[in-house]
């Protein structure tokens, strides 16, 4: 499994913040989870304030 930021994505932080693993990140405006730091988790699913994240 893994997990994919869509283009509901507005940038706000959360899922960053809240990535026990450090593996969101900001690439030229644009977030991103870098496949080998995720642990899949979900935990970026549950805090998404506008549910941007997805499984894939």
């Amino acid at each position: 499994m893994g997990y994919r930021i869509t283009d509901k994505c507005e940038a706000c932080g959360s899922c960053m913040d809240e990535c026990p693993n450090d593996a969101i990140m900001e690439v030229d405006g644009v977030y991103k989870i870098d496949p080998e730091k995720c642990e899949d988790c979900g935990t970026c699913i549950d805090v998404c304030p506008n549910d941007a994240i997805v499984e894939e």
